[in-house]
């Protein structure tokens, strides 16, 4: 008698422990609008902390690993020199669409990747 009992409670706490478990998927956001006119961003005020907080992480893009490199002091001639920005097609950029498929994680907000987005179709300034 007392083992399906036993049974009954060990069967009973591996039911709850399993249904307790989960797994956090966080979604990047998306954009409401990408094709509204592009705002004004600033590469050095809001891009370039953006990337060297985000991109620059030991291991990733940072000098001596992947290209570009995004530390604040040469990421705006990394990414426009290396062909990394299309102004006249911002969508076929490889900026863009790295921030918005692969590396979306890294920068999971969607009004960073307008930013962006906006950016290269005000004509990627160093401003």
């Amino acid at each position: 008698m007392k083992r399906p009992a036993v049974w009954a409670i060990l069967l009973m706490a591996t039911i709850i422990g399993l249904g307790s478990c989960y797994k956090d998927i966080i979604k990047p956001e998306l954009a409401s609008n990408t094709e509204g006119p592009p705002q004004p961003v600033s590469f050095k005020n809001e891009l370039a902390p953006l990337f060297n907080s985000s991109c620059a992480l030991a291991g990733c893009h940072v000098s001596g690993g992947h290209h570009p490199y995004m530390n604040t002091d040469i990421s705006y001639q990394q990414i426009v020199n290396g062909g990394f920005v299309n102004t006249d097609f911002p969508k076929e950029s490889i900026l863009y669409k790295m921030i918005n498929t692969e590396m979306a994680q890294y920068i999971p907000s969607a009004s960073d990747r307008q930013k962006v987005y906006d950016w290269i179709r005000n004509g990627a300034p160093n401003n």
